[in-house]
């Protein structure tokens, strides 16, 4: 069987901005049997995310995330249906998922590597499973719960900058639920600022294009800011945190500002910005989700509620076709997207 796979055909460089050239769709054969313990399914959707920029490079820079080899199949979070088991815990027709599933059409997998999903639990958006009931989910619920210190009824204002991507999106919704009572987000055009406030239940949004984003937070947030989602890192996040309160919280989910450049992860602050975040006692650690896989199900469940309730609003961009997934990830990396990047497969 001839199917198709899509590998990384060339590296941006540590400084560079990825182009859909980088990647290359290729037609390469399928082993005709599985053997025991491996699993055939046919891939219905794929996620493209920031943190893939890093596995762009020779060295990612992190200890969990390992790079992309050119010439190889690029891989990412997935979610496919079992056309043939030899594992005991799947069966044909079931819904599975893995966080390194391979960008093709078919693929063959280990048993072990892969999660039973429950289509009942997204009222059948299977999508959803890669976004805000999957990995992105958790980050932003997680976050929030772990490194925010949000508490209901303390008058809290949040801000989330990138508000209008994958996590951003979540988060500030996330942010309300959990207890601010103020959610501004920060983004770049007018109409995702839109979006975000007739469709998220943001208070207010910032177009970092337009004006001046320090006077903007300024207006915006009369009682400073107590908790910074941080997507972008950068200048946002310098003129954030002049604006923070005493004892205040950094939830440092990405830095996606910084992803084309050769700089550490978390990157550091400008001198005058960390004598800030020291002299009011502002917690800037980093957050890696996998730290929590112990609170996975319980999180997933309740986002799953919120979800169903209508009370997380949950926004895609769906691109259709393993030969776009380069452009769609030249797009989410150039800020073209609302919401969760997702590619459809299959139907």
């Amino acid at each position: 069987m001839i199917i198709q796979r899509v590998v990384l055909n060339s590296r941006p460089g540590k400084n560079g901005v990825p182009v859909a050239e980088n990647f290359r769709i290729e037609a390469v054969p399928l082993p005709e049997k599985i053997t025991d313990g491996q699993v055939q399914t046919r891939t219905l959707y794929l996620s493209v995310d920031p943190y893939m920029r890093c596995r762009m490079n020779e060295d990612t820079g992190s200890d969990y995330l390992l790079p992309w080899q050119l010439s190889e199949v690029a891989d990412g979070g997935g979610i496919g249906v079992v056309e043939e088991s030899k594992h005991t815990n799947f069966a044909k027709g079931d819904i599975v998922t893995s966080f390194n599933w391979p960008w093709q059409t078919k693929v063959i997998l280990d048993g072990r590597l892969l999660q039973k999903l429950d289509p009942q639990l997204v009222d059948g958006h299977l999508s959803y499973f890669l976004g805000a009931a999957g990995i992105t989910g958790l980050t932003s619920f997680l976050g929030i719960k772990e490194k925010g210190h949000v508490s209901l009824g303390a008058n809290q204002t949040m801000v989330v900058s990138g508000a209008a991507g994958a996590c951003g999106s979540l988060a500030g919704q996330i942010g309300r639920l959990e207890g601010c009572s103020r959610v501004v987000g920060i983004c770049g055009t007018d109409e995702k600022c839109s979006i975000l406030v007739s469709e998220m239940g943001f208070d207010a949004a910032i177009n970092y294009k337009k004006g001046n984003v320090a006077e903007q937070l300024h207006e915006l947030c009369p009682a400073g800011v107590d908790v910074y989602f941080d997507n972008v890192g950068g200048d946002i996040s310098d003129a954030v945190i002049n604006q923070m309160n005493q004892n205040s919280h950094i939830i440092l989910c990405g830095q996606i500002s910084q992803y084309n450049k050769d700089v550490p992860y978390p990157p550091p602050l400008p001198p005058a910005v960390e004598e800030i975040q020291k002299a009011k006692n502002i917690t800037r650690e980093r957050f890696l989700v996998l730290n929590y896989m112990d609170k996975q199900e319980a999180s997933i469940l309740q986002l799953c509620q919120w979800i169903k309730e209508g009370k997380l609003k949950v926004k895609e961009t769906v691109v259709k076709g393993l030969e776009n997934i380069g452009g769609a990830f030249q797009s989410m990396m150039t800020g073209g997207n609302t919401g969760k990047q997702i590619v459809l497969i299959s139907e």
